[in-house]
């Protein structure tokens, strides 16, 4: 950790404030009602009530004969949701569940993101777009402007928009729906646009879509966060693999400044898997 990082106040580790017992302790949940969010990606709602979490903190979720996986928060109104992908054999098997049946939560974990002015864009990849709604609705409570960009490799894949956002960008890989494109052809016009003038950019999907996010607003001089969420075991800083250089995803993050995230060697090149071996994107 470089001396800059350790005295910005946006680098911190858990207070009482973002970590408890009760955070720490996996609570046994009643999955109340799944929705489909598109082709891929599961809407879980649990009989859970979070009303402490906020924007861009994650949960712990474990479902008996699988792995404990960490899943950001969607919404906590009026409960607990999780956006939930088929990714592996474990997100398959929580994205599948059923109401009635039951899956142990622990959390909220994580350092959230932290408002900065009043007008916002929020950018979400692929199933990243899920948290970002829960920040808008919690932004525009609170008198925030935000606009979003969500992309997609096709329509298919597309999550569902918030009610009530000023202007939402669409992006496809094959232009199947909006642009064609990644998030990035949809940016590029609205920083260069000075009658925007984002007081801060949010994203969270893909790390290498993330860096371009953040290389975008460090060229226009607009203040980005971003959620980074790598390869997770114990989700408090006991197990290391969610390392990014001297970085943890679990306690310094996954909310992180995108020109502290730029400044981190590991970022958007390398991640630690299930071994804890470095691998690159």
């Amino acid at each position: 950790m470089t001396k800059k990082a350790s005295q910005s106040p946006k680098k911190m580790v858990l207070s009482a404030k973002f970590l408890t017992p009760l955070s720490l302790t996996p609570a046994r949940v009643k999955v109340i009602r799944v929705e489909s969010e598109n082709s891929l990606v599961s809407l879980l709602t649990l009989d859970m009530q979070m009303p402490h979490a906020q924007p861009g903190q994650f949960v712990m979720v474990w479902s008996p004969g699988q792995d404990e996986k960490p899943m950001s928060i969607a919404e906590t109104k009026p409960s607990l949701q999780l956006a939930i992908a088929k990714a592996g054999p474990c997100s398959k098997k929580l994205a599948e569940s059923k109401p009635g049946e039951f899956l142990w939560v622990r959390g909220p974990l994580g350092k959230p993101f932290w408002p900065v002015g009043k007008k916002w864009l929020l950018i979400g990849g692929g199933y990243g777009f899920a948290p970002l709604r829960f920040l808008a609705r919690v932004g525009m409570e609170n008198g925030a402007q935000v606009e979003t960009i969500c992309g997609a490799r096709t329509k298919d894949l597309l999550m569902k928009p918030l009610a009530g956002i000023g202007k939402s960008h669409i992006t496809t890989d094959d232009g199947s729906a909006g642009v064609k494109g990644n998030v990035l052809v949809a940016l590029e016009p609205l920083l260069a646009d000075k009658k925007s003038k984002f007081d801060c950019v949010y994203s969270c999907g893909p790390e290498k879509m993330m860096k371009g996010v953040a290389q975008l607003c460090k060229a226009h001089g607009v203040k980005s966060q971003l959620s980074v969420e790598r390869y997770m075991k114990c989700g408090f800083g006991v197990c290391g693999h969610c390392a990014m250089g001297g970085w943890l995803s679990c306690i310094d993050g996954p909310s992180i400044d995108g020109e502290e995230a730029l400044a981190n060697s590991e970022f958007g090149t390398v991640h630690v898997d299930r071994a804890g071996r470095k691998i690159k994107f």
